[in-house]
């Protein structure tokens, strides 16, 4: 298949690339280029007009994580919720068949760490989430003139190209092995935050998988290992010696996820969350990952102007 790949450099594009093109797919890029890479077609997703003849679009395209969504919230919706709505009239217009989309598991919102189905009422708490919900919505409203698959992906985690360390996995893996310490935080009462996972390898390999199913439409959760952060950091302490600091900030972002229906559909992950980890660690301490400015999307915008504050 002919596919286009928005957000084709972020952190999942890095890594879906070159498993589509060992699929034997043919691959088109866009993107804006601000995190690096050469995009076949290099563009800001809300000055589009048109695309070229392809067969499915693999839609990665937005501005990422709630720092990010709250620090600059209309470009935010600029570019999760409009750019969306431009894309799907070109893909239209182009006879588009199949539209894949990648949503957030935290359309959900606060749910007391019961395991949300597809089915379960979103209640987004910020301006990112937000986007997703309304992108979601726009593209079902598709559904009659294109296939259109929906995933819900939990916080991925696991080494890329265009590395991030600012997802909780990371983020607190690279906090052991420059600090020596993590700082985990607890929510309302002490209860303590928990996050759905996904590896990046799973991830990558599920929006593969759904292009050879597109009987497989719909929405679908991707998270396969729910975890209390301090679950998380007594992972992290097996691979990195590290004191765990437990603070009382309260975090909204505290939700499970529960992806029987993708898994019911046949698809099956083969990465955990420790897998993540350890290749965090190797690369560290092998000296091909750095801890750098770059790879914390806020900083990196907020350096290069691409966002307010």
């Amino acid at each position: 298949m002919r596919i286009l790949v928005t957000g084709a450099f972020g952190y999942k594009g890095s890594v879906l690339l070159p498993k589509l093109k060992q699929a034997g797919h043919k691959v088109i890029t866009l993107d804006t280029g601000w995190f690096g890479g050469h995009p076949d077609i290099e563009t800001d997703i809300r000055q589009i007009k048109s695309i070229p003849e392809v067969d499915a679009v693999i839609h990665l395209a937005n501005i990422a994580n709630d720092p990010c969504g709250e620090l600059d919230a209309k470009l935010t919706w600029e570019v999760n919720g409009l750019g969306t709505v431009l894309l799907a009239e070109a893909c239209v217009k182009a006879g588009v068949k199949r539209f894949l989309f990648a949503s957030s598991a935290s359309v959900y919102g606060i749910k007391d760490n019961v395991p949300v189905v597809e089915e379960t009422s979103l209640e987004p708490v910020s301006d990112y989430n937000k986007t997703k919900q309304v992108a979601e919505r726009v593209l079902l409203s598709y559904a009659d003139k294109m296939n259109v698959q929906i995933v819900r992906p939990a916080t991925v985690c696991g080494m890329s190209p265009r590395m991030r360390l600012d997802v909780i996995v990371n983020s607190l893996t690279i906090q052991a092995l420059t600090k020596g310490e993590i700082t985990a935080h607890c929510g309302k009462h002490g209860a303590t935050l928990m996050r759905p996972h996904v590896h990046m390898e799973d991830i990558t390999d599920l929006y593969v998988w759904l292009l050879d199913r597109p009987g497989v439409t719909g929405i679908y959760n991707a998270g396969f290992e729910n975890l209390s952060v301090l679950d998380l950091c007594k992972k992290i302490q097996k691979f990195a010696s590290a004191k765990v600091n437990v603070t009382e900030v309260q975090d909204k972002r505290s939700y499970c996820v529960d992806s029987s229906k993708i898994l019911n559909a046949g698809f099956r992950p083969r990465w955990t969350v420790e897998d993540a980890i350890y290749e965090i660690c190797q690369a560290y301490r092998a000296g091909t990952l750095k801890d750098e400015m770059k790879c914390y999307n806020l900083a990196f915008m907020k350096h290069h102007g691409w966002v307010r504050g």
